[in-house]
């Protein structure tokens, strides 16, 4: 990947101006979906190409390109589907990167409910608490990691209180719309304009979950190659894109 983005930015400048302009098919892990709208019309402008985008979990979206969905680019919340797309020969070799590294929250709608230490877990002064689906979300999976560390999946899976979500957004929903108490979401859906989080929340420290490396790769059966290596030089090392994530709650390799 490092040797496409350095013979781009040799060929081209800072500005990826295409010969002709292409509508580039991006599959993308649901709790980056919002930023890549906003990423989206950025590079567009700096490129020419259009964004397609198809939000979901990324085990749906790992599954939806082994059997053969048309898209070009694969944006994970993970490391591990980008991977193994390319030792299943579905992604182009050594075209993955880590485009992002996402953050985890407790949050709830309403003020007050949980407490800048997360004590409310102890406490257990709620009734249902929602994770995204542990077997397809990587925030899933960290949301697990947090409750075993703390002693409590056992305990909450068996009382019925866990509701899982088929991925982060449906889990977000289900605390915004106040049918769960609380939800484990990204940092990036409730952070706001002014970097100020509504209702109540707690940041997850690190040391309760494996890093969330979000990785990008281009999918091998793409017919829009050129594009595709474009986007991806632009997300891996453009200025403006990389403020525009970090804005968004991420942490970048840069």
């Amino acid at each position: 990947m490092r040797k496409i983005i350095a013979l781009l930015a040799l060929c081209l400048g800072p500005m990826l101006l295409p010969v002709q302009a292409a509508e580039l098919h991006v599959a993308v892990a649901a709790n980056f979906s919002g930023t890549l709208q906003k990423l989206a019309p950025l590079f567009q402008h700096a490129s020419g190409h259009q964004l397609v985008i198809s939000a979901g979990s990324s085990g749906q979206l790992y599954t939806q390109i082994k059997q053969g969905a048309p898209f070009d680019v694969f944006l994970s919340a993970d490391t591990d589907k980008p991977q193994l797309l390319e030792k299943e020969s579905l992604a182009v070799p050594g075209s993955q990167f880590t485009y992002a590294v996402g953050s985890l929250v407790l949050w709830s709608a309403k003020p007050g409910v949980v407490d800048g230490d997360g004590k409310v877990l102890q406490t257990q002064q709620y009734h249902l608490i929602s994770i995204a689906n542990p077997q397809a979300a990587p925030y899933g999976t960290a949301a697990k990691q947090v409750l075993t560390k703390l002693g409590l999946w056992d305990t909450l899976n068996q009382a019925h209180r866990i509701v899982t979500g088929e991925n982060i957004t449906q889990t977000w929903q289900f605390a915004a719309s106040g049918n769960v108490d609380l939800s484990f979401v990204a940092l990036s859906q409730v952070l706001g304009p002014d970097r100020n989080i509504a209702g109540s929340s707690w940041l997850v420290p690190q040391s309760l979950y494996d890093p969330i490396e979000q990785a990008g790769v281009i999918v091998a059966a793409t017919k829009q190659k050129a594009a595709a290596e474009a986007f991806m030089a632009w997300l891996h090392d453009d200025p403006v894109a990389l403020a525009a994530i970090r804005s968004a709650g991420y942490r970048t390799g840069h």
